[in-house]
């Protein structure tokens, strides 16, 4: 990136000792439209550089729905772990069928780098947030350790966390978690319209590049991941999240339960009451690798 956005403060509130700030910058990634996001300081992050955990939220929602609902800062602020809570898709780009449907478009960009013409210029949810977010932020020179990070995410954002963690070539993360992710999606129908509709080679292309099952078969590095879902989950009973197709390739792999966790919990749904009662247990589990 040439030049790199400068980032605009849009509010700030301490909770935790700490301090959640929203801003906003012109996107390069995301075809020069604005975009927000909202980041956790933990409180010792006045006295040094914190390592950095990454949400990615599920389909229609924004960068504030994981910040006010997922019940993460108070343990983030004990763990001593900054929160980058990105948005979901880019916003105002009027590309083709955008704003049709819930699950295609604003709020769903699938956390891919779409190849089709009419969407490539701004649906670069990828390149957003594994390279845009940390570079602008890092040039802003705020608190954070780029060489700790780690990624976790609820549904449409479990599916970028687990594809950007095992796809990464760099090892950008140390660790990724999932709540009732879109497991398998060249296998669901959310996945197979999302993969239709931004790539060029349809299913196949995103069976190669964004599908979680299939990567965990060719990787061979050891991984840290943690899969939480709950039975009452309605998408999970329709078939668009299919963590066992995950856990069987895991297992298929060589992983066993200490490198790919997978916890099915009785009678939960897809909500954020569910994300909320496990929201500790995930940060925790990145601490582990974070502060390593």
């Amino acid at each position: 990136m040439a030049t790199v956005p400068t980032l605009e403060k849009l509010s700030s509130n301490k909770t935790f000792e700490g301090e959640l700030i929203k801003y906003k910058f012109k996107s390069v990634a995301l075809g020069d439209l604005d975009t927000q996001f909202n980041l956790y300081l933990p409180p010792n992050a006045s006295q040094k550089k914190v390592p950095v955990l990454i949400y990615l939220a599920g389909l229609t929602c924004t960068e504030d729905n994981g910040a006010q609902k997922g019940n993460f800062l108070k343990t983030a602020s004990a763990e001593g772990i900054a929160l980058l809570f990105p948005d979901t898709s880019p916003r105002g780009a009027g590309a083709p069928n955008e704003t049709d449907s819930w699950d295609f478009g604003v709020g769903a960009g699938f956390y891919l780098n779409a190849t089709k013409p009419e969407y490539s210029r701004n649906y670069n949810m990828l390149t957003h947030v594994t390279t845009e977010l940390p570079q602008v932020i890092e040039a802003a020179g705020l608190p954070l350790d780029w060489s700790r990070q780690s990624i976790f995410g609820h549904s449409m954002g479990g599916h970028g966390a687990l594809t950007m963690y095992l796809a990464s070539k760099t090892k950008q993360f140390r660790s990724a978690s999932a709540f009732a992710p879109i497991a398998n999606p060249s296998n669901c129908p959310w996945g197979e319209k999302a993969f239709n509709g931004y790539l060029q080679g349809g299913i196949e292309e995103g069976k190669q590049r964004y599908d979680a099952t299939e990567l965990i078969t060719k990787h061979t590095d050891p991984v840290h991941v943690l899969i939480d879902y709950g039975t009452g989950d309605n998408f999970y009973k329709q078939g668009q999240l299919l963590p066992e197709n995950f856990l069987k390739a895991s297992r298929n792999a060589g992983y066993d339960e200490v490198q790919v966790r997978v916890r099915s919990h009785e009678g939960y749904d897809h909500s954020y009451y569910f994300i909320s009662t496990f929201a500790s247990d995930h940060i925790h589990f990145h601490a582990n690798f974070l502060k390593a």
